[in-house]
């Protein structure tokens, strides 16, 4: 409580208190002891105006009583300034959607918005960190929520470059560029990466760092920012703090085309507002320095390239075209590398016949600390979209004859070992399809109930994404040839795919890949199910691979 002020003393030298002594009231001269009902005699010569006493002080109201502080917010863990020591990290570049039923996250453009201020620090955080702390809790600390809102407005900018980019076939001809050495993805004969996915990872990494200083730097994905232009000039692709800066730039790679720069510049710069009103019920924190990101800036390259835009699905399962492109963001603990939180961007989901634009569709899902929430719930497989003037908006209708009841995605280039095997187990209910983004989320969806994939030519920033959804979700992803090995069983822990560490003994991207393949499952029980049923119809040398 505040000390009220000391009553006004005789005239005379102002004694000098002891040391220590707390000043609640009008401090006595120093060894002297005022006589008993002596004050009481003064107080009452000053009422009668008797000269050479103390006029008698008006009284003072109390002082305002101080209300106790509140509790400093609960947090997860306990705030520290102790640096951690060095944590394996991976090795990559330095550097309007469709609503749901039920559910929809907003999409709008707005004009450019200020940064976010730092959020206020608790009172006994900020005491215990002291004076002289060079880091602030702020960024120490995040909230999950507004890193997961923050995400899915940059993968919806990150949608809106892929969409600006197929506008023109003309300009279109001029961002792709054929990848080299230890970029390139042994799966495939030719390997593209275009401007739009160098864009659209450096917007990701740029923007994550605006809002979250620090956190930028642990972006890393598939993609390196260096691109060389048709004059053989190679440069460094980064986002300028202003959009003529960004438009100087994109013109020296597309060989001085001002008209296609400006107009990806206008796209990469203008600001895009996109959430989801279900993560604003979301109160879980987490230290910053704990969370990774895997980006896949356009998934299915090749798809996305070749620009089909009149394929028919299968119960829902695009094989191929525009559909099976996707931006892929994923959260992980670098210190576990368990995944942590999930954007998967849909960019090209349907096209209007009239203006032929596209919409697309954002899934997201946090799994932290007993805490799992999702965006959507599964659709109903057998129901009919009720748009016809849309392209590419086919539910599934019908079903194949299937044994067991089980459904899997698969990837074109399946081995014909593990394809067989499948048909055994579910009849005709196995569909291929583009993109290991794109088949994730067909689990996701419950399109399919398995996706499963045998070779070693999946990474990282192709399943975190998804993996943190299906965790979410209640179910998983797991290391397919490391549950080959395991004793199957009810009830046991199959081996989850982790994203902090990758294989020394690897080299360029292949340090980063699945080694195992892998398994993405929706429920426990339909992993269990499926391998049980599906280890006894492989060979043996599938078997042990």
């Amino acid at each position: 409580m505040p000390s009220p002020p000391p009553a006004p003393a005789r005239p005379g030298p102002r004694p000098r208190p002891r040391p220590g002594a707390a000043r609640r009231h009008a401090a006595p001269t120093p060894g002297a002891r005022e006589p008993r009902g002596g004050r009481r005699r003064m107080l009452r010569s000053a009422r009668r105006g008797r000269p050479g006493t103390s006029p008698r002080r008006p009284r003072r109201a109390p002082a305002p009583r101080a209300e106790p502080a509140p509790p400093p917010p609960r947090a997860a863990a306990a705030l520290s300034c102790s640096p951690r020591p060095p944590l394996p990290s991976p090795e990559g570049s330095a550097a309007a959607a469709e609503p749901r039923a039920g559910h929809a996250p907003s999409s709008s453009r707005a004009p450019p918005r200020p940064a976010r201020s730092a959020a206020p620090r608790p009172a006994a955080a900020e005491a215990a960190r002291g004076p002289g702390c060079c880091c602030s809790a702020a960024a120490a600390r995040s909230e999950m929520s507004a890193v997961l809102r923050e995400l899915l407005r940059v993968s919806e900018k990150a949608a809106d470059i892929a969409r600006a980019c197929r506008q023109q076939e003309a300009l279109f001809q001029l961002l792709i560029e054929e990848k080299k050495g230890g970029e390139k993805n042994k799966k495939f004969a030719v390997d593209f990466k275009t401007l739009a996915d160098v864009l659209v990872q450096e917007v990701i990494k740029q923007s994550v760092e605006n809002e979250f200083p620090g956190l930028g730097k642990k972006v890393l994905g598939e993609e390196s920012n260096e691109f060389t232009n048709d004059l053989g000039e190679k440069m460094t692709v980064r986002l300028c703090p202003t959009e003529q800066e960004t438009a100087e730039l994109l013109s020296r790679v597309l060989g001085g085309n001002k008209l296609a720069s400006e107009a990806l510049a206008r796209v990469v710069h203008q600001d895009v507002t996109f959430g989801d009103p279900a993560l604003d019920a979301v109160e879980v924190d987490i230290p910053q320095d704990t969370l990774g990101i895997w980006v896949d800036p356009i998934d299915s390259t090749y798809q996305y390239i070749k620009g089909s835009a009149d394929v028919k699905s299968n119960q829902g399962i695009f094989p191929s075209g525009l559909q099976c492109v996707t931006i892929l963001i994923g959260v992980y603990d670098l210190h576990t590398g368990v995944p942590l939180m999930g954007v998967i961007n849909q960019p090209f989901v349907s096209q209007d016949l009239n203006t032929l634009r596209w919409r697309g569709r954002c899934y997201w899902g946090l799994s932290y600390l007993g805490t799992n929430i999702h965006s959507l719930q599964l659709p109903d497989p057998k129901r009919k979209s009720s748009d016809t003037q849309s392209r590419g908006t086919e539910d599934a209708s019908s079903e194949g004859p299937c044994p067991h009841g089980l459904s899997a995605v698969i990837s074109t280039s399946e081995k014909d070992t593990i394809r067989a095997a499948l048909a055994r187990v579910c009849g005709e209910r196995v569909f291929p399809a583009a993109g290991a983004g794109y088949k994730s989320l067909c689990v996701v969806q419950g399109l399919a109930d398995i996706y499963i994939f045998s070779d070693d030519t999946t990474f990282k920033w192709d399943s975190c994404a998804a993996h943190a959804i299906l965790r979410a979700m209640g179910g998983g992803m797991v290391d397919f040839s490391r549950c080959l090995r395991a004793q199957a069983g009810p009830g046991r822990d199959w081996p989850q795919l982790v994203y902090h560490a990758g294989d020394e003994g690897a080299a360029g991207v292949d340090r980063w890949a699945n080694k195992g393949g892998l398994v993405a499952y929706r429920s426990q029980k339909q992993l269990e199910t499926f391998l049980s049923l599906l280890i006894p119809n492989l060979t043996p040398a599938d078997a042990c691979t």
